[in-house]
């Protein structure tokens, strides 16, 4: 007969169970269906991503993020970055990325938290021009299940001042984000002398403009 995760728990200890058998106790039958959702690991699910997976539904999702949270307060301060305002944001861009010579577009994923899942560099440009796609910056934010995105990149120039071209692409991604249901929170761009927050200037689109 074969033992059930709940069984082997009692028997033994949590340790001896692997993470499919653990989630299975929580969520049943649909813990294969979850770490196939999150194969990076479960610290940047999201609730509402939960909710919509099969065969796990609003009581098991709400059981899982709440054994989630209760492990991350027990393991103590999370030492992840809050990207929450537009200096925290240019203090995350690497200070070579900030003066190198070309454009680099950098991508911030966030969770409900404002705190930082995952970076991804989505483009490298020339000395005057880095060209992105919505599609680039987004598609990350659905594999890491983020809550939000926060884009910048660079000037090599050194002056921070918005092109006509960044304009364009912010609205672009605001936009995206609308749809998608990640929303754009902030697009910082960076030089060796400071920084420019279109949020800060009211440059960032707000839903449905």
């Amino acid at each position: 007969m074969t033992e059930s995760p709940r069984e082997k728990l009692e028997r033994a200890c949590a340790e001896a169970l692997s993470d499919a058998e653990l989630l299975s106790i929580l969520v049943g039958d649909a813990a294969q269906a979850v770490l196939g959702a999150f194969p990076q690991g479960l610290d940047g699910a999201d609730h509402r991503e939960l909710c919509r997976l099969k065969g796990v539904g609003r009581r098991r999702a709400a059981a899982l993020t709440a054994a989630l949270e209760l492990g991350r307060r027990l393991r103590g301060p999370d030492a992840r970055p809050v990207l929450d305002r537009p200096d925290r944001v240019a203090e995350q861009v690497p200070f070579a990325t900030r003066c190198a010579r070309k454009e680099h577009f950098l991508a911030y994923y966030l969770n409900a938290r404002s705190q930082l899942v995952h970076a991804e560099t989505v483009s490298i440009g020339t000395l005057s021009a880095s060209l992105v796609h919505p599609r680039e910056v987004f598609s990350p934010s659905l594999f890491c299940a983020a809550a939000a995105v926060v884009v910048a990149h660079n000037h090599p120039s050194g002056d921070c001042s918005p092109s006509p071209e960044d304009k364009d692409a912010t609205r672009r991604l605001a936009k995206a984000g609308e749809l998608l249901g990640v929303p754009l929170l902030d697009h910082v761009i960076v030089s060796g002398r400071g920084f420019f927050s279109f949020r800060e200037h009211g440059l960032l689109p707000g839903p449905h403009s």
